[in-house]
């Protein structure tokens, strides 16, 4: 939660202000706004997490907010009306707005939905979106296009030690016996030795370890390798 910012387009000062406070006691941070033209323009010009979006408000309304906010962000947006008029809700989902609560409302409610819009916003989910990328720390791999990243500097690794790394970070706090590594990196055919892991981990480490002084690949006596956060 921390660093997440909400922007609150309520024109009732009052109900803002409550907000407002309820949001900050949660530990998120909170910019408002009291009429439509200014929430769309923040909205579009700062960093935003999640907006709560009155349907009636004053220069613009929540519904053409929402729609012009379509055309710039995919920020999640709950929707808060007075009207418990079932067309204003489909209306505001239609649009792109992801949730809606009809006043009055528990605050418990809003701030459950609150989690779960962030949570399932593509801002927060671009490791899912694609299934293409792993990271750890500062370490970033890119599946599809065989890529390693350290601290934004690329790695040059082989084939075999980028699906060795890989077969690591996908199983990151599981501890992977030398058996286990050759069966699913080397194939389940290989009959070399299993002293092959400890080469292809000593190049691992040669490039990155030791190269930027970090302990990523660490060593389980007996039994194999494990990267462990």
């Amino acid at each position: 939660m921390k660093g997440q910012k909400i922007l609150i387009v309520e024109d009732e000062k009052k109900i803002s202000r409550f907000l407002e406070l309820e949001l900050k006691y949660e530990g998120y941070e909170v910019e408002t706004a009291y009429d439509g033209r200014e929430g769309l323009e923040k909205g579009i010009s700062e960093d935003i997490d999640l907006i709560i979006l009155d349907l009636m408000l004053p220069k613009l309304s929540g519904i053409e907010v929402c729609r012009r906010l379509r055309n710039h962000t995919e920020v999640p947006i709950i929707m808060l009306t007075a009207k418990d008029d079932v067309s204003d809700k489909v209306l505001g989902l239609d649009i792109g707005a992801d949730d809606y609560m009809t006043k009055p409302f528990a605050i418990e409610e809003l701030l459950a939905r609150i989690r779960v819009n962030i949570k399932k916003s593509p801002k927060n989910n671009t490791e899912d979106e694609n299934n293409n990328l792993l990271k750890y720390k500062d370490l970033v791999l890119f599946k599809d296009n065989y890529r390693v990243e350290y601290n934004d500097e690329e790695i040059e690794l082989t084939k075999k030690e980028f699906e060795l790394l890989e077969y690591l970070m996908m199983n990151k706090n599981i501890v992977l016996s030398r058996d286990k590594i050759l069966e699913n990196v080397w194939g389940y055919d290989y009959f070399g030795e299993t002293n092959l892991i400890d080469v292809y981990v000593r190049y691992l480490r040669s490039k990155i370890d030791q190269k930027y002084n970090v302990d990523i690949i660490k060593t389980v006596r007996g039994v194999g390798y494990i990267i462990r956060d």
